[in-house]
């Protein structure tokens, strides 16, 4: 089952690294590494810049700021190192962080390298060759909901963790958060996400509790267990982890969780195996993670709604990157019809009341 692992691809176009700088930095604060350095690059992800280095016989995984990146915040790689040398102590699916570069010298940049995991990462098209029957991939669900429950409900105090953020009124500053990194990446008007902007701070739900937060639960975000596929390996991305209400995180797994009624712009927008048979609908899937943390999801519609929001921001900024030539990779070239089809859904949902 080897050719379902999650492999790498020649780094695109504008997107290259220096070699030689890298392999000499390497070379100096990793003790008993060896050269050559061959760098290749996973296709998936379209923030921050992943990187499998091949240094010798060691492998690692470099992750860096997209190219052009004018959102310093949103892409803090010390930040992202700090998380995870705590984190991997208590929490399994976390990787090992190795080294940590703030010299931009080197790549132009911040970077840090971590361990490679080997998996199965499930994206939009399941890797050839792999099939899921509904037995198994309701047991998956269950198993990402279930770790998704474990990770909010880690001692974050007793971890290190507690100066990562501030829980009370995490909500309200990631919503007029959003708003702000919206008006700052706009390249033109959105009657729905101009709707949204004054929804989401005339509805604030009270927070439930102060927990530690993924930001980015998603099925690709994940890597199972090539031997049983309902286990998980590893949890990637740990860009935007900080410490607020668990129900952000909800929200955000239920804006990625399209099902079959879904419209073909959401149903584009899939990253998983969410509308097939035997998935859960994102109704049941917010009913077990109620079930499963204990926690009140009776106000789950605005934070799936926001969800929604704030990843058509994501997006947003990513179009305006491409549009002022930033990156010149052909993915985002769409990206535009992506922020006005989840900004119409969330629209929906606050309108009609339903997920």
């Amino acid at each position: 089952m080897t050719n379902i692992l999650d492999t790498t691809k020649p780094v695109r176009a504008g997107e290259e690294l220096d070699i030689p700088k890298l392999e000499a930095y390497l070379l100096e604060h990793l003790p008993g590494s060896k050269g050559p350095l061959v760098v290749e690059q996973f296709p998936g992800g379209a923030s921050n810049l992943t990187y499998l280095l091949k240094l010798g016989e060691q492998e690692l995984v470099l992750r860096r700021p997209p190219f052009g990146n004018r959102v310093k915040s949103a892409h803090d790689m010390g930040r992202e190192y700090k998380v995870l040398s705590k984190l991997c102590k208590v929490y399994a699916p976390a990787p090992r962080p190795l080294v940590y570069c703030e010299d931009e010298s080197v790549l132009g940049a911040p970077f840090y390298c971590m361990e490679r995991r080997h998996g199965v990462v499930l994206r939009r098209k399941l890797p050839e060759g792999l099939k899921l029957d509904p037995e198994t991939l309701a047991k998956l669900n269950r198993s990402f909901i279930d770790n998704l429950v474990a990770f909010h409900h880690i001692d974050y105090t007793a971890a290190g963790l507690a100066d990562l953020g501030k829980p009370e009124g995490y909500v309200g500053r990631q919503v007029g958060g959003w708003i702000k990194r919206y008006e700052a990446s706009k390249t033109s008007e959105v009657a729905d996400m101009e709707f949204l902007k004054d929804y989401f701070p005339a509805n604030m739900p009270p927070e439930v509790a102060g927990t530690l937060v993924h930001n980015d639960y998603k099925f690709d975000n994940i890597m199972l267990d090539p031997a049983d596929l309902t286990k998980i390996v590893a949890v990637l991305d740990w860009e935007m982890c900080t410490l607020g209400d668990p129900l952000m995180d909800l929200g955000t797994v239920l804006a990625y969780w399209v099902e079959p009624k879904d419209g073909p712009a959401l149903l584009m927008h899939a990253f998983g195996p969410t509308a097939m048979p035997g998935s859960m609908t994102r109704r049941q899937l917010a009913d077990y993670y109620g079930e499963r943390s204990g926690y009140d999801t009776s106000n789950v519609l605005f934070y799936y709604a926001f969800g929604l929001y704030k990843t058509a921001v994501i997006v947003q900024q990513i179009y305006a990157r491409y549009v002022q030539g930033f990156t010149k990779d052909e993915r985002f070239a769409q990206f535009d019809k992506t922020v006005a089809a989840l900004s119409q859904e969330a629209a929906r949902a606050v309108n009609e009341g339903t997920l």
